[in-house]
């Protein structure tokens, strides 16, 4: 990706901004959040939009102490890596869904890939030489970067109209069709154009999944009042068929699913009789796939607080008597000695949020061989990552995959090892 002019982020003479001032400035390196970092008159100012390097006109959409946010809404100076939006609602004041669609798709992986380093080194306690070491680098999935989004919810507005949202905003764009949503979903007669109207519902929320299954579910006051298509859907991954609720969690990309668990059993390397902990299980994809390799008489534990997500599990793990579901949050399993050693393998699987230090702790308290963290928040996965630190472990590996295209957002896999023994 094409570096910032001058080596940095611009800085303008001028004085205060104001919002929906427009100002010319020059664009710095990417940030977290799908923004790029300039400075104006010593202000920093994260601006949507942009490349590193471009002089830009950008509209000022947020004032906060210290900071600004803006828009790009001309480009004076364009960067190589800049393409034409393939959606014409990505842009400036439209929908909030895609960060990147003015990217080139081989410089969104650059873009992610600085992000992931910027963590590591600023939250995460690592040097450039260990980020170096591990060899960073954001791998893109099979199909491309429109057509793979499996799961979309579309908020509705006050006309009964679905659509989706501007950035950082609860204003509701009603839209033709979205571009990175699964060629099943686009078809589906959501939208305005077709004429459909929502007038009970507060959102639609439609599936494609990797199984064949179609549904698309009104959603009001947080339930499903009407669903077209099955209530359940097949999704296939690891090897097996899985049953869930149309509504229930799963990975939003077809290939993401198979590209986490190899991911993750190449890292861990799973060894025959070797028992394992399968926290913030889901499902279960990771404790089926740990199962297949350890073997049927080695014990696997899953944790789960979603009552949706246990009642998955145990039905999609019926087969595999050695794995116990555990019904209760990570951390208060863990406190409360729900789940106990000794264990030789660990994933980590959280929330946005990260799995914090108490469960890091516990976890290193445990002694297992080796732990696996898949992360969706390079920033929460690099606070985990600096407490596995203090504690001696280290990071030894990092696989980071593209599962979300045209969006600022990136999943991580890493393997933590403990102090040689």
């Amino acid at each position: 990706m094409t570096g910032p002019t001058g080596g940095g982020p611009g800085t303008e003479e001028r004085r205060g901004l104001e919002e929906a001032e427009r100002v010319e400035l020059t664009v710095g390196a990417v940030a977290p959040g799908g923004h790029c970092v300039a400075r104006v008159d010593g202000q920093v100012v994260f601006v949507r939009h942009a490349l590193p390097g471009e002089r830009v006109i950008a509209e000022v959409t947020e004032l906060h102490k210290g900071f600004a946010r803006a828009d790009a809404v001309e480009i004076l100076t364009a960067s190589p890596d800049r393409v034409e939006q393939p959606c014409p609602w990505a842009k400036p004041g439209r929908c909030g869904g895609c960060d990147l669609q003015h990217v080139t798709p081989a410089a969104q992986l650059d873009w992610k890939t600085a992000v992931v380093r910027e963590q590591l080194t600023r939250l995460g306690g690592l040097t450039d030489a260990e980020v170096d070491a591990l060899g960073v680098a954001v791998e893109a999935l099979p199909g491309g970067p429109l057509g793979w989004r499996s799961r979309v919810r579309y908020a509705v507005d006050a006309a009964g109209r679905a659509g989706l949202l501007k950035h950082r905003s609860h204003e509701v764009v009603p839209i033709d069709w979205c571009r990175i949503a699964h060629p099943a979903i686009r078809e589906l007669p959501v939208l305005t154009p077709s004429g459909a109207r929502w007038p009970d519902a507060e959102a639609v929320e439609t599936v494609a999944s990797t199984g064949g299954d179609v549904s698309v579910a009104a959603v009001t006051e947080g339930v499903a009042t009407g669903v077209s298509g099955p209530q359940t859907v097949r999704e296939v991954a690891a090897g097996r068929d899985w049953t869930l609720p149309a509504a229930g969690f799963w990975q939003v990309h077809p290939a993401a699913a198979d590209t986490l668990v190899g991911a993750v059993l190449d890292l861990l390397d799973p060894r025959p009789g070797e028992s394992a902990w399968d926290l913030y299980g889901g499902a279960g994809l990771f404790a089926a796939a740990l199962a297949g390799r350890v073997g049927p008489q080695a014990r696997i534990t899953l944790v789960e607080s979603s009552a949706q997500g246990v009642a998955a599990a145990r039905e999609n793990l019926a087969d595999l008597p050695r794995v116990e579901v555990v019904a209760a949050r990570v951390e208060t399993a863990l406190a409360r000695r729900r789940v106990t050693g000794p264990v030789d393998l660990v994933v980590l699987d959280p929330p946005r949020s990260g799995a914090g230090a108490p469960v890091v702790r516990d976890v290193v308290a445990a002694r297992p061989r080796a732990v696996a963290y898949v992360a969706c928040d390079p920033a929460a996965f690099a606070r985990d990552v600096r407490t596995f630190a203090g504690l001696g472990w280290r990071l030894a590996g990092l696989r980071g995959y593209d599962l979300f295209p045209m969006t600022q957002h990136v999943e991580l896999v890493g393997l933590l090892l403990p102090p040689a023994r």
